[in-house]
């Protein structure tokens, strides 16, 4: 089978290159998949220079999530060979089959297409987790989402609105501002630049925002906290500008805010009960067509490099997709 191949760690894509690999079988409590599409986030591009918190031994098969079709589920009384589903984990996705724990995959709603499948799970998971389960979030709240055009940051705005929440999305030029405005009409779209103080105030009729969804971290989380409003919650999803933003004890406390932290894989493995209801949650919302994950672009297998240097260059509104199979 053809997969990409994570070689050796480079910041130029050198390391990366398409393998034949041996074609795996599955075991018992094991699912084998054909792939069908392969989601690539952020983090997917951080593991190729060593960037990311979680490090695979080299050699690796890059990619987080994926959807596809079962080849085969040994034993399993859930899954059967030809269901639709969606597949994640740390590594495996950008290939043409793989094999995945069975309680890593979810059956795909049947009105998502298999590149919208790929890029549902990881993206929906950490805005649900960040919004309903750390967040508390509650209808009629004001929500700022920074990064608003990324992967996890456009699915924080398409779920804040079908929360029912009053969403502020902010993004850093225009093209993504329009993208944003044309797919889910949140309530306001702002450049947040300079001045962002004053526009979520005025926005917000001088309140500030009830919850911001921060996965950009540096000056924006810097800003934030100069416009959140009292009993307010700064979910601290990451850090894609690059800098570790501190903040000194005393602003929580004058401000009466909260900084949140939001992992939610760690959420999922520290609460199992509650990681299934998020799941649930995500795939419900799916099915009934409340959230609509956006596709970027899908790139063939052998074009995975123009897939990561879109991720490189920050030009991905929502997520990219690769296509491991032709046709």
């Amino acid at each position: 089978m053809h997969a990409l191949q994570v070689q050796r760690l480079s910041d130029d894509l050198g390391g990366l290159a398409l393998v034949d690999l041996p074609m795996t079988s599955a075991g018992a409590g094991q699912v084998l998949v054909r792939i069908e599409a392969a989601s690539l986030g952020f983090p997917d591009l951080l593991m190729t220079s060593g960037g990311y918190q979680a490090k695979p031994d080299l050699p690796f098969v890059p990619g987080m999530e994926g959807a596809g079709t079962v080849v085969a589920a040994p034993g399993s009384a859930h899954l059967r060979e030809g269901d639709r589903v969606i597949v994640g984990g740390l590594t495996g996705a950008v290939a043409q089959f793989g094999v995945f724990p069975e309680a890593s995959v979810m059956r795909l709603p049947d009105c998502l297409t298999m590149a919208q499948g790929a890029a549902l799970r990881a993206a929906y998971l950490t805005a649900w987790v960040a919004l309903v389960r750390r967040g508390r979030a509650e209808p009629g709240e004001w929500l700022v989402v920074h990064g608003a055009a990324g992967g996890v940051g456009l699915a924080a705005v398409d779920l804040g609105i079908a929360l029912g929440l009053k969403v502020i999305a902010v993004a850093s030029t225009a093209e993504k501002r329009a993208a944003i405005e044309r797919l889910y009409a949140p309530h306001h779209v702002i450049a947040g630049a300079e001045g962002l103080r004053e526009q979520v105030l005025a926005l917000t009729g001088g309140r500030g925002a009830d919850l911001i969804f921060d996965p950009v971290g540096g000056d924006m989380f810097d800003q934030s906290v100069r416009c959140i409003a009292f009993d307010g919650r700064l979910l601290v999803v990451g850090f894609a500008a690059g800098r570790i933003p501190q903040i000194g004890a005393n602003m929580p406390l004058i401000k009466g805010f909260s900084v949140v932290g939001v992992r939610a894989g760690e959420y999922g493995r520290r609460f199992p009960d509650r990681g299934a209801q998020n799941i649930a949650g995500i795939l419900d919302f799916a099915a009934t067509g409340r959230i609509r994950p956006h596709v970027h672009a899908c790139h063939r297998l052998e074009n995975w490099a123009d897939a990561y240097r879109a991720m490189q260059r920050r030009d991905v509104i929502g997520r990219s997709v690769i296509l491991p199979h032709d046709g």
